[in-house]
This record gives structure tokens, sequence and C-alpha cells, in this order.
């Protein structure tokens, strides 16, 4: 295990403009499938042991990702007369454009991290063991660009974490408009 995951090479950042993409993570399989090999390539079979499943049910969904460019095959090797595939991650971080694909094809409706976590953290929050912090601000454009920058370098920084613990963390964060009422300006 190497000191920042994962064990090879990949791009920082992919953005995903077809909507077949942003379907394929939508799946939470798939979902745990890329989280797994956020740590280390590994194997159909390494993935069927870690989640559980028969090994053609996860094939499938290895498949599904690496059609749609989100996995590929970082390396080989031979056992006995086959030749196992060991597959990574095509980037650390995925994210959806908000520009539509080259098709002209609106992206899916159906990708929402927030969902995710919800489903995700129910476990712990009946446990006492989710933290967070919900926060208002009445700020220009520009400072939501520069703040969400600085929080795409914390997810990095979060990514690149020695897989060192027992448990599995997971890291939400996000900017949205509300519809919040305003004060009228001061007399």
């Amino acid at each position: 295990m190497t000191d920042k995951p994962p064990d090879y090479e990949l791009a920082d950042r992919m953005a995903l403009t077809e909507p077949a993409q942003v379907k394929a993570i939508g799946h939470p399989l798939r979902t745990t499938i890329l989280q797994l090999l956020h740590e280390r390539a590994a194997t159909v079979t390494e993935l069927a042991t870690a989640l559980e499943r028969p090994k053609s049910t996860v094939a499938h969904h290895v498949d599904v990702l690496a059609r749609n460019g989100l996995l590929q095959v970082v390396r080989t090797r031979k056992v006995r007369a086959i030749e196992e595939r060991f597959y990574g991650r095509t980037a650390r971080l995925f994210y959806v454009t908000a520009e539509p694909s080259p098709a002209g094809a609106a992206a899916s409706g159906d990708f929402n991290d927030f969902e995710v976590a919800a489903r995700e953290s129910a476990a712990a929050f009946e446990e006492g063991r989710l933290w967070g912090f919900i926060r208002h601000a009445r700020i220009t454009e520009d400072q939501v660009s520069e703040f969400w920058g600085r929080m795409a370098e914390l997810v990095e920084e979060f990514d690149r974490l020695p897989r060192s613990g027992e448990t599995t963390y997971g890291f939400a964060i996000g900017i949205y408009p509300t519809a919040h009422p305003t004060l009228p300006p001061a007399e």
C-alpha cells in the first residue's frame, strides 16, 4: 500500500459529460466499486469478495464503468492459463459538468451526491456519529467560485490520505443557492 493512494497512475479530475457516464456512477454498487478502487487496483474476484456479491454481478458493473471511461485496466498478471486484470479508476475525482454533452443530450437528473451521502450516513446518524455543519451566506458568484475551488482542494487532500484506519468515512460538501429571505438594505 502506498502513502498516497491508489497504487497506480490516474488523472486528478475528469469531467463527466455524457449522460451514460453520470448514470454509470449513479448506481450504489458502482459507486462502492469506485470507492474501493480509490485505495488500490483490484481484480473482479477481489472486488466480489469485498462486496460479498457474485463475480458475474461485479463483472457486469465493472464493465459498465469501464465502457464509460471511469475504470481502466492498470496492470495484468498471468495466473495459470488465465490473464488476471487489475482495474483502477481513470481519475481521483469525477465531476458532472453543467454543459450538455457534445451530442446535446441532457445529463441524467438521478445523480445526487447528497442523496448518496444521506443514504450512506443513516446508520452513523442513528449511532450519533454523524458530524456536519450547514451555514448560509449572501455572497457573490465570484466568491462562490473562489470558495468552491478551495473546497475542491480539501476534497483532493481527503482523497490522498493514507488508507490506514479501520473505518471508511464519507466526506460530502456542497454549495447551493437557496430561497432564504434577505433583509432590506439598512436605512
